[in-house]
């Protein structure tokens, strides 16, 4: 029973860091979002309707980044190439500052983003919305 005990605490140190969201709040959230980005499913069901000036996130939570049939910035793209793949907390930090999180990951204090709108409250509970909505693993 101890070693359970034990065994459990230290896996619970060992497993990593996400982001604590709220998908109900990220979905309301997601509002803000939808001007430039939809979420359709790869069968076209259409998830949330919205622009298209952004890429399509429906599978962004495991996605290496600047990947999707998208015309993504350079530095978004090179951050894929250096190994970014989006999980809650790394989206949910990129959503606060796009280009201070492209400026810090890719070590450029030139790099930018061509996401220019910052969602300084709820990165998280979006980023555990698109979880909830992509692609059951």
């Amino acid at each position: 029973m101890i070693r359970t005990f034990a065994a459990i605490i230290a896996l619970s140190f060992a497993a990593p860091a996400f982001a604590e969201g709220d998908a109900a709040e990220g979905e309301k959230t997601f509002n803000k979002c939808k001007s430039c980005h939809m979420i359709v499913a790869d069968d076209g069901t259409e998830i949330v309707k919205g622009g298209k000036t952004g890429p399509n996130l429906y599978g962004v939570i495991g996605r290496t980044a600047g990947t999707a049939d998208f015309k993504y910035g350079d530095d978004l793209a090179a951050a894929g190439e250096a190994g970014l793949v989006w999980d809650e907390a790394n989206l949910a930090e990129y959503t606060a500052d796009p280009r201070a999180f492209l400026r810090t990951y890719l070590d450029d204090s030139k790099a930018k983003s061509r996401m220019s709108f910052k969602l300084k409250k709820g990165g998280e509970d979006v980023a555990a919305y698109l979880a909830s909505v992509g692609p059951q693993s």
